[in-house]
This record gives structure tokens, C-alpha cells and sequence, in this order.
């Protein structure tokens, strides 16, 4: 029952509560059985609301992949450029492996090519805490926006000394 405590141990404005749906109670079944139903073409008993808020929750997902290899990318390409000093194959090895990481997000999911620029910015706000937090450095030290092109992102040469 929903309702609020008068601090008497009583409830009051009681409204009886719905059941849980097969959603709350299991995810997983649930899930089974709205895949069941599309392959049986039962369209009329999907859950339709439910079904379409997950569909669009795998997308949000997918973009926040995206964000974060880039996020993760910046940080490692700042570092880069703002201890040279310390630049080692490791680092080099690790901006391959995230510019694949990339590479793969968007090989998998061509339809976020429109939002790069997007997740540039919100992996940028990251990264640059990030390689503060990692280089000791001032975040003041790192440009306040991204310096860097996609282009320049995922192909500029990295080399060592």
C-alpha cells in the first residue's frame, strides 16, 4: 500500500498499489517473452511502452560507448601532448587500442556518425579531468574546450622520441 506515516506508526492517504507487471518483478523473462511475441508476430501483445523505453535505452547505451573510448582516447592524446617527457610505446599502444575501441563503436552503430561532434564535447569535459587528475597537472593547464579535430582524434601519428 502507498501511503505516508503520521508518526503514530499509522498510514494515511492509503491508495492500494498495483501489482507489479512482469517488467518490475523479472527483467529477464520479461524480455524473453516480448522477443517471443515479435518472432510469433503477436505485435498486439507486446508491451509496447516498455518495449520501446529499452529499445531506446540500448541506443543512449550505444552512444555512451562512443563517448566513453573517446573520453578515455583525449585523456590519453593530452597526456600525450602535455607530458612529453614521460610518452613511453605503453601510452602509444594504449591511443591504438582506444582509437580501434572507436573505430569499432562506430563500425557497429553507423547511425551515431551524426552525434561525433556531441560526444566529442561530453567526452572532452571528462577526459580533461581525467588527465589532470592523472598528470598532476592543473586542469587549467588543458585547453577549456577540445583542441582537437576527429580527424586528428583518431589518426594523427603518435610516435616516440
Amino acid at each position: 500500500m502507498a501511503g505516508r506515516n503520521n508518526g503514530n506508526g499509522n498510514q494515511v492517504g492509503l491508495a492500494p498499489e498495483a501489482p507489479a507487471t512482469e517488467y518490475e518483478r523479472d527483467f529477464y523473462s520479461w524480455l524473453m517473452e516480448q522477443a517471443r511475441l515479435v518472432r510469433e508476430g503477436r505485435f498486439e501483445a507486446l508491451d509496447r511502452e516498455n518495449l520501446a523505453e529499452e529499445i531506446e535505452s540500448l541506443g543512449r547505451e550505444q552512444f555512451n560507448k562512443l563517448e566513453g573510448a573517446l573520453r578515455v582516447l583525449l585523456a590519453h592524446i593530452l597526456k600525450w601532448d602535455h607530458q612529453p617527457e614521460r610518452r613511453s610505446r605503453s601510452w602509444a599502444l594504449s591511443i591504438r587500442d582506444q582509437r580501434l575501441a572507436v573505430n569499432d563503436v562506430l563500425s557497429d552503430n553507423p547511425g551515431l556518425k551524426p552525434r561525433i561532434d556531441e560526444a566529442i564535447t561530453r567526452g572532452y569535459r571528462r577526459a580533461r579531468v581525467q588527465a589532470a587528475n592523472e598528470t598532476g597537472l592543473d586542469e587549467s593547464h588543458f585547453p577549456e574546450t577540445c583542441p582537437y579535430s576527429f580527424e586528428e582524434i583518431t589518426s594523427r601519428r603518435i610516435e616516440i622520441g
